[in-house]
């Protein structure tokens, strides 16, 4: 009996390593868009999809037939709004600004980089997206195009530096 269910751990495990090597890629960058860090330092994008891994891991011999990897994009969204939409301030005009080394997606609210990552990076459907969210689809067609609109626009330019005062030297 404890050799079968030894066998059965070992079984999953691999099932699941074998997930993660294949998937791993794909989810850490879709994770890396909703915290908007850069590629090369994603300390919270990470953190964000181990979590994510792990409850699927844990839930690893329920799933009977659904995909792994709609489950762990789920918790993924799951877990990214509700520590993004809690902590999130709104950003006050010409105060805030994402720092240089961020990308265009650091210009979004997290709700918008949410909904646009879900939608145009992984392709998920309008409606399963509003349904993942929460929200109505056409409010979510709406957050989508206003993100758009968004990450087209020109960027806002930092100020430029100040000038020295005169007869002091640089």
């Amino acid at each position: 009996m404890r050799e079968r269910h030894f066998s059965q751990h070992r079984r999953r495990t691999r099932e699941f390593e074998s997930y993660v090597a294949g998937a791993g890629g794909r989810l850490l960058h879709a994770a890396t868009l909703l915290t908007a860090e850069p590629p090369d330092d994603n300390p919270r994008a990470r953190r964000l999809l181990t979590a994510a891994l792990a409850e699927t891991y844990a839930r690893w011999d329920r799933l009977r037939g659904e995909d792994p990897y709609d489950r762990t994009r789920q918790e993924l969204a799951a877990r990214f709004a509700r520590g993004a939409w809690r902590y999130h301030r709104p950003a006050i005009p010409g105060l805030a600004r994402p720092h240089a080394d961020e990308g265009l997606l650091a210009r979004l609210t997290p709700q918008e980089r949410l909904i646009l990552v879900l939608r145009l990076y992984e392709g998920v459907a309008e409606e399963q997206t509003a349904a993942l969210v929460g929200l109505p689809a056409d409010r979510v067609r709406a957050i989508c195009t206003r993100a758009i609109a968004t990450m087209r626009s020109t960027p806002p330019t930092p100020p430029a530096p100040a000038a020295p005062a005169p007869g002091v030297a640089t």
